[in-house]
């Protein structure tokens, strides 16, 4: 994470278990071995407040173990962090905030349209209450582009947290959904298949069940990384940036396609 804290103990329903440091899931639901840290043809900023840094239901996290150049700050009102408002200003970037639509700044509302600059895509991480006073009360924000989904899922596959309102999507399905919205169907693919072994890990947890191990999202990734260390060992970069994966997410995958 951006920037290097000390990890502190959860302290709440759950603190009791002997979690993984990293994943923050209990050791028997441990999700590394799936950890991909690729590159997606987007780059993803969190903006975290500072109550889900240690929750292990945050999914935010999800992204930036897919993706290594993933920035997470702690949000702050009045002190946003100095290499934030530096990307802001990287002309290899263009920044969108990514956040619902509204009638009082709809002169900011902006639509995709394949800039040839890489998406830098500013996603807000907390509640719908702590993102939408993000939104609303920082003002090093307020003079960036505003972006929304053009259309959103029926229902989100997110059950460890009850939506405000139906249809709201956690933080790991926007950034899948922003990703197929640009063209990045596999770096939308990869992120929504370790999106699926984190919901199917955390709930065998909490019911004290066998994990599944046959879920088609495991398959997948463990093909990708099967790739990914024959990329390395060839030097031919990164796995998701690859024109042939001899991969289909698709057929793969199975149920963890971004529909």
């Amino acid at each position: 994470m951006n920037p290097v804290a000390p990890v502190k103990p959860f302290i709440a329903r759950g603190s009791r278990i002997e979690r993984c440091p990293r994943c923050l899931l209990g050791q028997r639901a441990c999700i590394c071995e799936y950890k991909i840290a690729g590159q997606a043809e987007a780059c993803f900023v969190l903006l975290m407040h500072h109550n889900e840094r240690f929750k292990p239901t945050n999914t935010g996290r999800l992204i930036a173990d897919c993706f290594s150049d993933t920035k997470i700050f702690e949000w702050s009102r009045t002190e946003p962090a100095p290499e934030f408002l530096q990307l802001l200003q990287d002309v290899r970037y263009q920044p969108y905030l990514v956040f619902p639509e509204g009638d009082d700044y709809q002169h900011r509302m902006v639509t995709y349209d394949g800039s040839q600059k890489r998406p830098l895509f500013i996603l807000l991480d907390g509640t719908w209450r702590q993102a939408r006073r993000m939104f609303r009360h920082s003002s090093y924000l307020q003079g960036l582009p505003v972006i929304t989904l053009p259309e959103l899922p029926s229902s989100s596959r997110y059950h460890l947290r009850k939506a405000v309102e139906p249809g709201q999507l956690c933080t790991a399905e926007v950034a899948a959904e922003l990703l197929a919205m640009i063209g990045d169907g596999v770096g939308a693919e990869v992120l929504m298949a370790y999106f699926e072994v984190f919901n199917e890990h955390y709930r065998a947890a909490r019911l004290s069940r066998p994990l599944n191990e046959e879920m088609p999202a495991k398959g997948f990734l463990k093909q990708l990384l099967e790739l990914a260390s024959d990329v390395e060992h060839k030097g031919h970069g990164t796995i998701i940036d690859q024109a042939d994966l001899h991969v289909s997410p698709e057929a793969a995958a199975g149920d963890a396609r971004v529909q």
